[in-house]
């Protein structure tokens, strides 16, 4: 169970970090490659599908966290950041703008990569950590 839980960690911090460049290279590079402007990946599908992904392993690896750690901040820190990312794509440029859109995608991507960064290193760093196999690291 805890080699699921860090994997879901891992997993969330890597979208986190992929939606972080999407929302801030994705521009450059279609400037410098104006051949991926044919590609769908300014879709607001694209979005959607993103959010489809985290929620459930943010929910996942941070819910067990917080249940092995009693550290509640780590799960306030990834709600935070989920809201944030669902605000995001539900107000959308229309309501926020594309800057707005942009600033809270890319504040609610590192809400939930910091959120996962500490509930993976919690185990790694305590020595009276409750969880299974934690002497075996």
């Amino acid at each position: 169970m805890k080699a699921l839980r860090q994997a879901s960690d891992k997993f969330a911090v890597t979208l986190s970090l992929l939606c972080t460049v999407h929302c801030l290279i994705l521009p450059l590079m279609v400037v410098l490659l104006p051949s991926l402007a044919a590609l769908p990946l300014n879709d607001e599908r694209f979005h959607v599908w993103m959010l489809v992904a985290v929620i459930p392993a943010s929910i996942f690896a941070l819910a067990m966290g917080c249940k092995q750690h009693k550290h509640y901040r780590l799960l306030v820190l990834g709600f935070i950041g989920l809201l944030l990312l669902i605000l995001a794509v539900l107000l959308g440029e229309d309501v926020v703008g594309e800057w707005g859109e942009k600033f809270m995608t890319v504040l609610g991507a590192g809400f939930v990569a910091v959120g996962h960064l500490w509930n993976y290193r919690l185990c790694q760093h305590q020595s009276d950590c409750p969880c299974p196999d934690a002497e075996n690291q």
